[in-house]
């Protein structure tokens, strides 16, 4: 029995939300007409409209408070009130300093990723992007990376000058001088605030993007990596297999968000690439195997069964398996309708940060160690961090309470990075980290960025094993790739939002460590300011049912002066599956 429509195949419904099938133009035309306006409106009021306020507002009421002040300053009491505040500060600071951190510094990294990122980059791309087009393809290297550091310089002064012209409009309705009675009419003050935060805003935005442009122009260009070594050094060996979005389906005929009907259905492809890394562990052990993010499609529950009862098939790969959540894990909010929004504190989006959780906890929760910032060191293992909290976490998953996803925030944001310890002093260590950043949108899922903390984390751990090499694991690719794009969306809005400050503060790192990602699905090998960098490719979204794919084993060792090298990357094929009809 033939029915007209095979279920099995698809249908239009499944390039939903694909970009692959769809341009971003034809996305964001479903996105508007199907947008929810009450959760747009909230989420615009509590992500841009209060916090530009409470920024305009704050030099009218610091002006106001200081009059206040200085106006009873002859009274016996007018010393009181200072120093009040400044002890509520530091109990503020004493007891909660940390989370106020991480708000503090989630709040600033989202003002870049909704103002300076959008901007900055977009010129820098665009710019590079035309640059590739005009150049001839003789162009040497060395010439293209100059060019590629100019355009950064020339993107960060372009969005400098229309920064200005905004704070220019805006200064006239601004005011920067206030009193009490002033503040009794904040109806009245709305305007003078908005027009604040433009001017504040447009200041930042021009410093913001005139410095990411001269750290852009100023920092080694990224390049293709050509120094594999042909055979091991006498050193110890680690082979690490490298894999990355898996983007695992929780239907037996479903197939990906991002590539729908012309990518894979169901899973496969994955069953396939297991039992292809059972027969390759046995042939020659691996010390590793880690995928770097994107293990779902949507960080559904019924996906991650999928995910774990696979692995149940392979105890041996699962022992080795490392993993770290990608954005798919985590900020999906709706796989079906990108237009599908998270309020912010939505106990959803903590809902899907413990599913990953607790799926890494299965894996990897007594291999992998909490960095323990307090001590300087690292700490207990996962799994004892998460011991006394599992009640509640299990209580959260059935109820979803709003109480419970504020409680466990802290836990999420503390567990990162996971460090799996050099088994020597001299020997290659792990590092996990979590470089998604917030967003609450499906359309805006793809962002990244790795936290202070994370970084402080990476450096504690270094000063712990100073003779170790390291290989950092991440999912989003700190830098765009040296290579020119078919078209500007494939280089806008994925790569880390502080890319450019991240891989700085790994310079104490230089020629001992590598980082690892997945995210773009591109297989390239090259390096950054002395780093390695190794992108992964996806052995199962490259390629339909019927055609093969790939992913590679990576050789590492310690060589001359106790750097990390890499041997000439073993290619493994995963074959074609034959669809079922």
């Amino acid at each position: 029995m033939e029915p007209l429509i095979d279920p099995r195949r698809g249908d239009i419904e499944d390039d939903a939300s694909s970009p692959k099938n769809r341009s971003l133009l034809s996305l964001a035309g479903s996105l508007i007409s199907e947008i929810s306006l009450p959760k747009l409106f909230v989420a615009w009021m509590l992500m841009l409209v209060a916090p530009c306020l409470v920024l305009g507002l704050t030099p009218l009421i610091a002006s106001a408070w200081v009059a206040r002040l200085s106006g009873r300053f002859a009274s016996p009491f007018a010393g009181v009130w200072p120093i009040l505040a400044i002890a509520v500060l530091l109990a503020l600071g004493w007891f909660g300093g940390r989370t106020l951190f991480r708000l503090v510094e989630r709040s600033f990294w989202s003002l870049n990723s909704l103002i300076v990122e959008p901007f900055y980059v977009g010129a820098r791309e665009g710019l590079r992007q035309l640059v590739d087009q005009l150049l001839p393809e003789r162009t040497t290297r060395t010439r293209r990376r100059r060019l590629r550091a100019a355009t950064a310089l020339a993107a960060g002064m372009l969005i400098g000058v229309l920064a200005l012209a905004a704070l220019t409009l805006a200064w006239p309705a601004s005011r920067w001088v206030s009193t009490l009675s002033d503040l009794a009419a904040p109806l009245r003050l709305s305007p003078v605030a908005l027009a604040n935060a433009v001017v504040l805003v447009a200041v930042y935005l021009a410093g913001a993007a005139l410095v990411s442009a001269i750290a852009d122009a100023a920092m080694a260009q990224p390049r293709d990596f050509r120094g594999f070594l042909a055979a091991p050094p006498a050193r110890r060996g680690w082979r690490v297999a490298h894999l990355s979005d898996l983007h695992v389906v929780g239907e037996r005929y479903g197939f990906r968000i991002e590539s729908g009907r012309a990518g894979p259905r169901g899973n496969e492809r994955l069953k396939e690439l297991l039992r292809e890394l059972d027969a390759l562990h046995a042939r020659s052990p691996l010390d590793a195997i880690l995928i770097t993010g994107d293990m779902t499609d949507a960080g559904r529950s019924s996906e991650w069964a999928e995910f774990l009862d696979a692995l149940a098939l392979h105890p041996a790969l699962a022992d080795r398996l490392l993993i770290l959540p990608g954005n798919h894990d985590l900020n999906v909010v709706d796989r079906a309708n990108p237009a599908r929004l998270d309020l912010p504190g939505s106990p959803s989006k903590r809902l899907r940060q413990l599913r990953a959780l607790s799926a890494i906890d299965a894996l990897q929760g007594r291999r992998a160690r909490v960095v323990d910032h307090a001590a300087g060191r690292l700490g207990a293992t996962l799994d004892d961090v998460l011991k006394p909290r599992r009640a509640q976490i299990a209580e959260f998953a059935d109820d979803g309470r709003m109480l419970l996803s504020m409680r466990l925030a802290e836990l999420w944001a503390r567990v990162f990075p996971l460090v799996v310890a050099p088994q020597t002093d001299d020997g290659l260590g792990i590092i996990l980290l979590n470089s998604n950043a917030e967003t609450h949108f499906s359309f805006t899922n793809a962002l990244g960025m790795i936290s202070t903390e994370q970084m402080k984390g990476i450096e504690i751990a270094a000063a712990q094993y100073p003779r170790a090499c390291w290989l950092i694991a991440l999912h989003h690719h700190p830098v765009e790739y040296p290579r020119a794009a078919n078209a500007l969306s494939e280089r806008i809005g994925t790569a880390l939002i502080n890319g450019s400050s991240f891989i700085r503060r790994l310079r104490p790192l230089k020629g001992r460590s590598a980082l690892m990602h997945g995210h773009r699905h591109i297989d390239w090998i090259g390096e950054c300011a002395g780093l390695l960098i190794v992108s992964a490719p996806s052995p199962v979204m490259s390629a339909a049912d019927d055609l093969a794919s790939y992913f590679y084993v990576h050789t590492f060792a310690v060589g001359a002066h106790g750097r990390l090298v890499m041997l000439t990357p073993e290619r493994v094929t995963v074959k074609g599956i034959v669809a079922a009809s």
